[in-house]
């Protein structure tokens, strides 16, 4: 089952089947999950004039490999900003939760432009795609990751944080326009930031997440982007870290705020 066909399926059915591929470790994807739930907010609003504002997720509990069902609940429907509250439960229990809002432009005098500048690389083409180890997480398989800065997971660096090149992989995803909730799928898809630091395998996950759309894309599913992760704190069973992502032009897309659980 493609993205398009999940999307289309989350459009006209509350009840959908997890489609195979995106299993991360013996749950699924949290990524996928936040963008099932991301195009469940995006067919409630209705409103191609209100654009992504921000968004939070709550990873309540683990997603396994069984239909699961998306509830969407408009919060408030105001003249520039609607909110709405999604849920996608499994075997009768809240598994995941997403809060977005989504407005319209308006006037405003204030014009701040400070947002971050985008890492100069060198072109994805000259580096190499990183393999898929036997023992990574088989959703790993559904994009393209091209380390440009900092260690591999799992390699007991000193330092955390790394930053490269992603997209999703072109043999598994047919090109299109890019939406909000492939955005989502895509974005999650880096290991935590503290992962480099890793002695062994180990498992982490993300339990809260927050992410801030500035620039609106204008993009296709196979195009590259750019990504760089910072851990701010990392101590007795949690990190937490932030991350940026740009497209190929350099323009900012968006901001992403987490606390990963981490079981090492």
């Amino acid at each position: 089952m493609s993205l398009r066909q999940l999307f289309t399926d989350i459009e006209q059915n509350e009840w959908v089947d997890m489609p195979p591929g995106w299993l991360q470790g013996r749950t699924i994807y949290g990524g996928l999950v936040a963008g099932m739930m991301m195009q469940k907010a995006v067919v409630a609003i209705a409103d191609p004039l209100k654009r992504l504002l921000s968004t939070s997720v709550t990873f309540v509990g683990p997603v396994q490999m069984a239909p699961v069902q998306l509830t969407a609940e408009i919060l408030r429907q105001g003249k520039s900003v609607t909110t709405v509250e999604v849920r996608l439960l499994q075997d009768n229990a809240v598994q995941s939760i997403l809060i977005a809002s989504f407005g319209t432009q308006r006037p405003s005098a204030i014009s701040v432009q400070q947002e971050r500048v985008a890492p100069a690389f060198p072109a994805p083409e000259q580096l190499n795609i990183a393999e898929h180890h036997p023992l990574a997480p088989e959703c790993f398989g559904q994009m393209d990751l091209v380390w440009v800065d900092g260690q591999y997971p799992c390699t007991a660096s000193v330092k955390p944080d790394f930053s490269g090149w992603m997209r999703f992989n072109p043999a598994r995803h047919e090109n299109r326009e890019m939406t909000v909730a492939d955005l989502m799928v895509a974005f999650d898809m880096w290991p935590p930031g503290v992962l480099p630091m890793f002695n062994s395998m180990a498992p982490a996950s993300s339990l809260t997440w927050h992410v801030t759309y500035v620039h609106p894309l204008h993009n296709q599913l196979q195009d590259w982007f750019k990504y760089k992760v910072f851990t701010d704190y990392a101590a007795e069973g949690y990190s937490t870290e932030y991350a940026h992502l740009w497209d190929a032009e350099n323009r900012l897309i968006a901001i992403s705020r987490q606390t990963v659980t981490v079981f090492a």
